[in-house]
Formats: C-alpha cells, structure tokens, sequence
C-alpha cells in the first residue's frame, strides 16, 4: 500500500495510481447514498479544491459496520479512509477510492455545524472565523498565500538579497503619520514608566531598519507584520498586515522601478504555474475576468506616468469621478481605479508626487516641489506598491524632517547614515494581502489573511 497521501497528490497523479492501495485523512465534504446499496463520500483534507470522491459499497462491509457507520459520516467529519483507485465513471473525475477500511476521528454534529453544503457568505464566515479555512475559497486564498511567501523569498535569493528581520516593536514612526499602536506593560512597570524605557511603537514598516544594512550588505529586504492604527473599515484596509521591502544601495528611481515590475510579473508567472487549480476556481467562482487582467500586465506591462499628468488626466474627466483631485491632492481609490480600469485598461506607475504628500525620507527632486516617488497601480485594487529613491543628503534630509515637525534627536542614527558613507539608494514597499487581492480577484482584503484585524475586530 501507498502510504497516506494527500488529496492533491492523488488527484495529480490521477489514473497512474489505478488499482494501488492508497491511505488518506481528511474531512467529509458531502454524503450521498443510493438505493443499490452504495454511499459517494466526497473527501477532502485542505490540499486540494477538489474532493476525492469515496465509494463505500455495503457489500464489502457488515451491516453492522454500516449501521453505526453512515450516520457518523457528516459533513464535517473527520475520517481516515484505505482503499483501491479506480477509475471514475462519473462526471468531472478521473478517478475514486473503492473503500476497504474506513475511521471515523471526529464527528460533527449536523444540527449544530454552521457549514453545510451550499454557499455560506463571507459576512458570515467572517464570524466562524475558526472553521472558515474549510472552505473552499479561504483555502484556496491560503494555500495561494503559502506559495506566494514561498516564491516572494525565492525571487530575492535569485538576485542576491539577504534577508532582514527588521523589529516589530520600535521607536520609530516611519510613515510620519501617527497612525502607530503604542507598545505599554510589563509586571513591574507602574503608571507613567517606559518597559524600554522611552515610548515604543509596533512597526509600521521595516524600512527605516532595513536602510541601516542596505548600506552595509547592498542589497537587503524583510519580509513580515506591520500594524497601524488606522480607524479605516474599508475593503483594502487592516490593521495589521503584511509588507515585502526591498531595500538596494547604488540604486535611483529608475532601478526600484525595474525591480517592481519585474517582481510583479515574475509573482504572476510563478503563482499561475503553481496554483494552477486555485486560479481555475476564483475565475470561475470569485472573478470572471481575472485571467484577463493577470494575463494584460504580463503582455502589455506597465506605463508610466508622472502624478502631475495623472491630475491632468483625471481633471479633464471631472464628469465621471465623484471628487476631482488639484494639483497637492492625494490619489484616491477612485483616482487609481479610473487610471489603470478606464484610461490605461493595466497597470501604472505614478512618479513624482508632491513633495508634502509623501514622507520625510524621499529623495526631493531638483524643483523643490516634488519627490523621487513611485507608486504602482493595479486594476480592481489600486495601488500595491510604493516606493521612491530615498534621501541621501544630510541637509535636505534635515530640512525634510523640519518640515514634517519630526523630533531630529530621536533620528540622528538615521541622519549618521547619510553622515559616514552615503550613498544613493532605493526601495519599496509592498502590501502583501493586497497583492493577494489582485491575483485571486476577491474584493474584501479580510479573506486573504488567516485572522484578520479590524477596528473593533480581534478574535483569537
């Protein structure tokens, strides 16, 4: 006998596996029985979309075991079945598992289990958060998830980065914003005191961290959470997420927008060689017109424009947005959807933001006004990755953080990077749920990661 063997692979195998003993373990998906003596048990153990149909004949097994054993075999049970390929007669497979032994593990009770055999909605799994992965689209997301770690740390050992990890628990606001979750506690620490000792923050981004050894090693990036405390419950927003940053010394503009676009396409192609049944259901079950969009950005690539053309495209189509954006106004959704799904029908990328819209550690450009910025824009979920050249001059740098009022004494490690051997250099930021967004084609950015926090949402 084979020894146990995941759904996927039997499936994979398909019809070389014909008349071999196989094992496997999973849960039950549905139950049918016929009246010629014969229950078609669908099986699957979150490897696959597809199940694995079983056939229990009653002859090979004694009334007795029947008895006692179909009504136990619920959706949701779980089960360890043995028995023989063989090929399928049925429609939609190519083969089944003529069952000789079967255990039942765990039962589930069919008037209390919230999922049975129809479309449950994402509100409502959303509150069964703890058996949602059982589904299928939550487990395709997150095997879809697990390949996409997998190949992101891939593309960066390929081009010879190392890899960071940066510290989830910091004293820096790197976006500027605010929007930062105070670190507080500890047994002895009393009221008005400090566990490290001066206010500390969860991260926002990695980045300030990863400039550090970029101007040490080269060419660095971090992979992991970040958090912000952002009151946003909106589709495209958490409160904690994940983010891939990049970070290359000797680099400008020009070389961090290579490296998007070439990560970008290399992430498609990888994901729909590897996911290849995964894409198959969200185009049929999520997106009809993912494909066509994954498949644009491979063939078509990415145009780029600046952000003041940008203005002056949106500007001269008022009638069909809600808010027309000037000149120093922030892209919305809106803005970002309208340029890739109306004007370019793909992806772009928007360089050369105003100067006060971005943070202090952008590179500012020779007309004072604006900044080495890059933003770059998907259809159906807007923009994924931001970047820019980073500042590498001491006085503006200074001047920038005067700007943006920032405590200068809290930064003067970063500022003696610029100090002791600057150089130009470069990076990004992309969201990783986001990206997950556009490659599977769900529109709620809290299906793609396993527990998602919201304001007001914290389970477990």
């Amino acid at each position: 006998m084979e020894g146990r063997l995941s759904v996927r692979e039997i499936l994979l195998r398909g019809k070389d596996l014909v008349g071999q003993k196989v094992r496997i373990c999973g849960w039950v998906r549905t139950r049918r029985d016929s009246k010629a003596g014969v229950s078609f048990v669908e099986i699957n153990d979150g490897s696959a979309v597809r199940n694995l149909q079983a056939i229990i004949d009653y002859s090979r097994f004694g009334n007795l075991v029947i008895s006692e054993l179909l009504p136990r075999l619920h959706t949701g049970a779980s089960i360890m079945v043995e028995g023989t390929i063989e090929p399928s007669p049925g429609k939609g497979q190519d083969i089944e598992i003529l069952v000789s032994h079967i255990k039942v593990y765990g039962e589930a009770d069919p008037s209390t289990y919230p999922l049975q055999k129809k479309r449950h909605s994402f509100e409502f799994l959303r509150q069964i958060a703890h058996l949602r992965p059982r589904t299928n689209t939550i487990s395709a997301i997150m095997r879809l998830r697990s390949a996409l770690s997998y190949a992101i740390h891939d593309f960066f050992k390929k081009r010879g980065f190392y890899y960071i990890h940066t510290p989830i628990i910091t004293t820096s606001d790197c976006e500027g914003a605010g929007e930062v979750f105070r670190v507080v506690g500890g047994r002895n620490i009393t009221e008005g005191s400090e566990f490290f000792g001066r206010p500390t923050y969860l991260t926002v981004s990695g980045q300030l961290q990863a400039e550090i050894y970029a101007l040490a090693l080269g060419k660095v990036y971090t992979f992991g959470p970040t958090f912000r405390a952002e009151n946003s419950n909106t589709r495209r927003h958490l409160a904690e997420f994940w983010m891939v940053e990049p970070e290359m010394a000797f680099c400008d503009l020009d070389g961090d927008i290579s490296l998007a676009k070439e990560f970008v396409t290399s992430m498609i192609e990888a994901m729909l060689s590897e996911c290849e049944e995964e894409f198959f259901f969200f185009q049929k079950f999520i997106d009809e017109h993912l494909m066509d969009r994954l498949t644009t950005v491979l063939k078509k690539g990415f145009e780029v424009i600046s952000y003041s053309d940008a203005i002056k495209i949106l500007s001269q189509h008022a009638r069909e947005l809600e808010m027309v954006p000037s000149w120093g106004d922030d892209l919305q959704a809106e803005h970002e959807r309208f340029l890739t799904e109306k004007m370019v029908r793909g992806p772009v990328i928007v360089i050369h933001y105003p100067r006060k819209l971005k943070p202090f550690y952008m590179r500012v450009n020779d007309d004072g006004e604006t900044v080495s910025a890059m933003d770059l824009l998907v259809p159906g979920v807007g923009e994924i990755i931001g970047g820019s050249q980073r500042e590498e001059r001491v006085d503006v740098l200074v001047e920038q953080m005067t700007l943006k009022g920032m405590n200068i004494e809290d930064y003067e490690w970063y500022i003696d990077l610029r100090r002791y051997g600057s150089v130009f250099h470069a990076g990004f930021g992309l969201g990783l749920e986001r990206f997950i967004q556009f490659l599977s084609g769900i529109q709620n950015i809290r299906e793609t990661i396993p527990f998602p926090r919201t304001p007001g949402h914290a389970l477990f």
